[in-house]
């Protein structure tokens, strides 16, 4: 084992896929785990636009998280209010209220999807759905990172088999309709423009990342961590992209997707498991973002952010997020409120990070190049 950046042993799945599987954890459950997101930003693409799409995403996820660990880890900071003064100075505010308003809009999707899960699976109000997920939540986000690791480790385990299993009989049930849909000639316009906001809105997801970077040992984990978040993000989104071609175009008009895919599939236990995955992604969105601004205000108090303190602010970011998503509903969530953050995101840290980080990085490079010359 090596030391983390606060002194305790660093296993290699803390330092190399801990990153991976909580960056992914955010970007799932917004939209993503549904297939919402996907027929949102992808399907008008066409099956093989919406692809190449998808693949752009992963590389740009693949870029920003590299950059952003081994930014994090030579500043130090593993919280978002230190990690955007270290890199936009006094404006750094403008990225807490917009990362603010945000986490409303995902807590919303993310509230929005459970209630939808909770009646199409078991004829419930949707209410009632919004309100155990947020509960779930609340209570995880209380222990702070230990809580949130732990549900990381296990619930991606538990997501990753389950979309193998659903890929195997997508597969089997109507795996046919798939290459002629991929190889339909429907215009690919777009799917640059697609790729990208898709990636900018959701690359956010690395500012949830920064408190487990604390495991990391050096800039080669960072770099590594970072390249392997791309593709442990992206796996789940290809493979359920790639089912959905097969229904192109009826499936871009359905609220849930899995819904429609798991009904042409015909298993009803896989459906209950599906659904229950969704839950899953769905909870670890929310632990991810939920955790980032417990965190932040962690390192403002300088650790007196006890347990019962974390569970009210939790709560009352949850509620007030689901109340958003009440009024408002996921089609119209996803499709007003992510396009525009993407571009604010693009802004305020894809470009700045980009550039400023790399700068910053490349100079600290140089600097301990000629030290060791010496």
């Amino acid at each position: 084992m090596h030391a983390g950046a606060d002194g305790t042993k660093s296993t290699w799945f803390q330092r190399f896929l801990l990153p991976g599987f909580a960056f992914k954890a955010v970007v799932i459950g917004g939209g993503y785990a549904t297939g919402r997101e996907l027929a949102e930003f992808f399907l008008p693409s066409g099956p093989a636009g919406g692809l190449l799409g998808l693949l752009l995403t992963t590389l740009i996820w693949s870029a920003v998280c590299a950059v952003a660990f081994a930014f994090a880890r030579l500043v130090s900071a593993y919280d978002y209010r230190s990690f955007f003064k270290a890199l936009l100075g006094p404006i750094w505010i403008a990225f807490e209220i917009t990362y603010l308003l945000f986490l409303v809009l995902i807590l919303a999707v993310v509230a929005a999807a459970a209630g939808e899960i909770g009646r199409a699976l078991f004829g419930l109000p949707v209410i009632a759905g919004t309100l155990a997920l947020v509960a779930a939540i609340a209570g995880i986000t209380a222990f702070g990172n230990r809580g949130a690791e732990n549900l990381f480790r296990y619930a991606s385990t538990f997501i990753y088999l389950v979309y193998a299993l659903f890929l195997i009989l997508a597969l089997a049930s109507f795996g046919d309709r798939i290459s002629p849909a991929l190889a339909s000639g429907v215009p690919t316009d777009g799917w640059v423009i697609g790729g990208m906001t898709y990636a900018s809105y959701n690359v956010v997801a690395a500012v949830a990342v920064l408190p487990f970077l604390r495991h990391l040992t050096s800039r080669r984990d960072a770099l590594v961590a970072g390249a392997l978040a791309g593709p442990l993000a992206a796996l789940p989104a290809i493979i359920f992209f790639l089912c959905m071609t097969a229904w192109y175009p009826a499936i871009g008009s359905e609220t849930l997707p899995s819904d429609f895919l798991l009904r042409r599939i015909g298993q009803p236990w896989l459906h209950l498991i599906f659904q229950l995955m969704i839950f899953c992604a769905l909870l670890e969105t929310g632990v991810g973002a939920v955790n980032a601004v417990n965190e932040r205000v962690d390192e403002a108090l300088k650790g007196g952010f006890a347990p019962a303190l974390r569970l009210t602010l939790s709560a009352a970011l949850l509620l007030g997020s689901a109340f958003v998503a009440a009024r408002i509903g996921l089609i119209d969530l996803i499709a007003s409120g992510y396009g525009a953050f993407g571009y604010i995101m693009l802004a305020l840290f894809v470009v700045p990070l980009l550039v400023l980080g790399t700068l910053r990085l490349v100079r600290a490079n140089t600097d301990r190049l000629e030290r060791e010359g010496q």
